[in-house]
């Protein structure tokens, strides 16, 4: 009919959807999170700090090599190590040396001629064995402030464990009561020890670590730069300042970590369970990072901030220890494909962790007047 207007047009679900699309990408937290992605280059500590792991991930076949002979000396085939023996009891020097790649035993009647056998530079070491009540004291003389040391040192050591280990064995069927077995001996490459319970943990654990830190410096420097005034003036509040922050540093070390471990499988290095890993980092992140800020609101100083987050960083790192499975354990179970139940929950148990105390953080922030910072 005329002068009739036209029936509205309905919105189509595509443009329902662009629209959304742009408003997430127009979110102020994401501003903040670019923002504060793109202010890492310039801060030279941790382009160094990432540099060097990336150099550990990308070149690890190789270093392994080195960094075992750090974390096992007796790893590294280095010649023969002659020990000379001598005591009341040189005959359980003798039987385990035997067992034992890498060293050779040579008795003397007395423990002098041990002696004069070392000072001649005939053995490397001399061990003595004399009585000591029911127990067998052992004298060791080795060499100081020499390149030789640290490979002698710890030949000696495996001995003396293995005569430890010898000496249970043999005692116990005399004993009145039967003390705990002692587990059998495991013949396993100390390189792959080393790779999977430190290289691993190392390089998944840096991220969080240091994404903490930066989100410290981040909120801190925002305050006492007077920056946080602008930023509120967008307008944001300070809990979307925050939330903003903490999106930025939660996202890049589970990146980091993803990129550690391609490095480490093109290595020839395979890691399992790889989303679970990752799972793991981000909860880790999420916990230290919510930690951090919060601590940069209650303190608003970057010095005291920094201080309270390191200590209570390596206090809670270390009373995991308590916990049934360490979480330096857990990724290595998870990383060797050995996952147990107990590791399957403890997983969970970041995961919860993490989001508690983020809720908990964002209504302390929530609380927080931005005009006291």
């Amino acid at each position: 009919m005329p002068g009739e207007s036209p029936p509205p047009v309905e919105p189509s679900a595509s443009a329902a959807a662009e629209s959304d699309e742009r408003s997430l990408l127009s979110d102020a937290r994401l501003t903040i999170a670019k923002r504060d992605l793109s202010s890492l280059s310039r801060e030279k500590t941790i382009v160094l700090a990432l540099l060097i792991q990336l150099f550990v991930a990308a070149f690890s076949s190789f270093l392994v090599v080195g960094l075992t002979s750090l974390y096992s000396p007796g790893s590294v085939s280095a010649g023969e190590v002659v020990v000379g023996v001598a005591g009341d009891h040189d005959d359980a020097l003798v039987r385990a040396a035997n067992d034992q790649d890498g060293l050779r035993a040579i008795t003397y009647p007395s423990p002098e001629d041990a002696r004069s056998a070392y000072q001649n530079g005939n053995v490397h070491a001399v061990m003595i064995a004399g009585d000591s009540g029911d127990r067998i004291d052992v004298t060791v003389i080795a060499p100081q402030e020499s390149i030789e040391t640290t490979l002698i040192v710890d030949q000696v050591r495996t001995l003396l464990e293995r005569v430890e280990r010898n000496e249970r064995i043999v005692r116990g069927e005399h004993l009145d009561r039967s003390p705990v077995p002692v587990p059998d001996e495991v013949d396993a490459s100390p390189y792959y020890g080393f790779t999977y319970t430190v290289l691993v943990p190392l390089l998944l654990f840096l991220p969080p670590f240091i994404s903490g830190s930066v989100a410290v410096d981040s909120l801190t420097e925002e305050i006492e730069r007077g920056t946080l005034e602008l930023l509120r003036v967008a307008p944001l509040s300070l809990v979307d300042i925050v939330d903003g922050k903490a999106l930025a540093m939660v996202l890049i070390a589970p990146l980091q970590a993803l990129l550690w471990i391609t490095l480490l499988g093109v290595n020839g290095i395979d890691i399992a369970n790889v989303g679970q890993l990752l799972v793991v980092v981000a909860a880790l992140t999420t916990l230290v990072v919510t930690l951090g800020l919060s601590l940069g609101v209650l303190t608003a100083k970057r010095r005291q901030a920094q201080l309270l987050y390191s200590v209570l960083v390596i206090f809670g790192f270390g009373a995991l220890t308590f916990v049934p499975e360490h979480p330096a354990t857990t990724v290595a179970k998870l990383a060797v494909d050995s996952p147990t139940t107990t590791t399957t929950v403890h997983v969970v148990a970041y995961v919860a962790a993490a989001a508690v105390l983020f809720t908990l953080a964002r209504r302390l922030v929530a609380r927080t007047d931005p005009e006291g910072l």
